[in-house]
C-alpha cells in the first residue's frame, strides 16, 4: 500500500504502496543478471492482485482483532519473509548508528503510523473507501515534494494534476452534500495514512539513498524496526486475544506474508527489470480491486460519487507524476563537426565514429 523501492529521482509515488517500504535502490541491475523465469507482466498483475486485496484482509482481520494487533501481526508475518529472503541472498545488516535512526524515522511513517491508522479507519469505513484514500498518497507526495526537494519544481501539468486529484476526493467524500452520511474519523485517519506514506518517502529520498545498503537490505531492516515499535505500543492499548479465530488470523497472517512481504519482493524485481515508472504503474490498479473485493466478497455498498471521485483521483495521480514531453534540437552550425574521420577500428565499429 505504499509504493516500495522509490527511485531517487522520484518523489512519490508508488506507490504505493504499496504496503511496506519506500527506500530507494542504490544500486542499478547488471547486464549479467538472469532473467526471472516468470514474465513480468504475471508479476505485475500477482502485485496488483495483492495490495489491492490488502484493505479486504484489514477489513477482515479487524473482526477478531483489535487494530494494533492486526498491524503487529502484519509486520512479523512480512519480517519473517523479508528476513528469510535476506538470509538467502547473503545480505548484511546495515552499521552505521545514523542510518538505523533514519531507518527507524521511516518505519514510524512508512509503517507503523499508516498501518495502524488504516486498521483503525476499516473500524467505520468500508474497504472500498480506504483503498480510495490510499491512493490520494501521490498526490501528498507532489505536494510535498515541493517544499521539502529544493530539485522538484512545480509545472503547469503537476500542478493541474493535484488540483485535480483533490477535486476527486472531493468527489468521494460527496462534499456537496456536506459529507452527509460519511464517518468522518474514519476517512480521516484513512487520508492521514496516505499523508504518512508521502512524508516517509520524501523522508527516505532525503536521508538514505546512497548508504551502500541494498533495497532489500533497508527494507528488511525498516520492518523488523517497525515490529519493534509495534511490539512496544500494543500491549499499552490492547489485551492479549483470548482466541485465535480462523479467518481474521489467517487474513493477517495473509496481509504480512504476502501483502507486507512476498509484495516488497515483486516490485524489488520488477523495479530492476523495468524501471520505477513502469513499477509504479501498480499504483493505479490498487484502488480499482479494493473496491472490487469489497463490493463482489464483503458485498459493501457504492454511490455513483465513489467510482467516478476513484476514476478523478487517479487521473490528477497519473498527471503529478508524468513528465512533458522531450525534444531532441538539431545542433546548429556553431556545433556542427568539421570533419569526420573514420579509422580502422571505426569501420569495423561504426559506433565508435569520432568527430573532431
Amino acid at each position: 500500500m505504499s509504493a516500495p523501492c522509490q527511485q531517487p529521482t522520484t518523489p512519490a509515488a508508488a506507490p504505493v504502496p504499496p504496503p511496506a517500504a519506500a527506500v530507494p535502490s542504490p544500486t542499478t541491475p547488471t547486464a549479467t543478471a538472469r532473467r526471472p523465469a516468470v514474465d513480468w507482466r504475471i508479476r505485475f498483475a500477482v502485485l496488483s492482485l495483492i495490495w489491492g486485496f490488502s484493505f479486504l484482509l484489514i477489513k477482515v482481520g479487524t473482526q477478531g482483532f483489535a487494530p494494533f494487533q492486526v498491524t503487529l501481526g502484519r509486520l512479523l508475518a512480512g519480517t519473517a519473509v523479508l528476513a528469510v529472503a535476506m538470509a538467502m541472498r547473503r545480505e548484511r545488516l546495515p552499521r552505521s548508528a545514523r542510518t538505523w535512526g533514519h531507518i527507524t524515522v521511516a518505519a514510524f511513517f512508512l509503517n507503523a503510523l499508516p498501518f495502524s491508522l488504516f486498521s483503525y479507519a476499516e473500524l467505520t469505513i468500508p474497504s472500498t473507501l480506504a483503498g480510495i484514500c490510499n491512493a490520494t498518497s501521490p498526490l501528498w507526495g507532489m505536494a510535498l515534494s515541493v517544499v521539502a526537494l529544493s530539485e522538484d519544481r512545480p509545472t503547469r501539468r503537476r500542478v493541474a494534476g493535484l488540483g485535480v486529484g483533490f477535486l476527486g476526493v472531493l468527489t468521494v467524500l460527496g462534499a456537496w452534500q456536506g459529507f452527509s452520511g460519511l464517518d468522518l474519523p474514519g476517512t480521516g485517519m484513512a487520508l492521514l495514512a496516505s499523508f504518512s506514506y508521502a512524508v516517509g518517502w520524501i523522508y527516505v529520498r532525503r536521508t538514505l539513498a546512497g548508504t551502500g545498503s541494498s533495497t532489500l537490505t533497508l527494507t528488511g531492516s525498516q520492518l523488523f524496526v517497525g515490529t519493534l515499535q509495534l511490539a512496544v505500543v500494543t500491549p499499552v492499548f490492547t489485551s492479549a486475544p483470548d482466541t485465535f479465530p480462523l479467518l481474521p488470523t489467517l487474513s493477517v497472517l495473509a496481509l504480512g506474508a504476502l501483502g507486507t512481504g512476498l509484495a516488497v519482493l515483486l516490485q524489488y524485481g520488477l523495479v530492476q527489470e523495468v524501471g520505477p515508472t513502469t513499477g509504479q504503474m501498480v499504483t493505479y490498479f490498487i484502488p480499482v480491486i479494493a473496491t472490487a473485493a469489497g463490493v463482489a466478497l464483503l458485498g459493501e455498498q457504492l454511490t455513483w460519487n465513489t467510482p467516478v471521485g476513484a476514476v478523478i483521483v487517479l487521473a490528477g495521480a497519473a498527471l503529478t507524476q508524468s513528465r512533458p514531453p522531450t525534444t531532441t534540437a538539431r545542433p546548429g552550425p556553431r556545433f556542427r563537426p568539421r570533419t569526420l574521420i573514420r579509422s580502422r577500428t571505426a569501420e569495423t565499429r561504426p559506433e565508435r565514429l569520432s568527430c573532431t
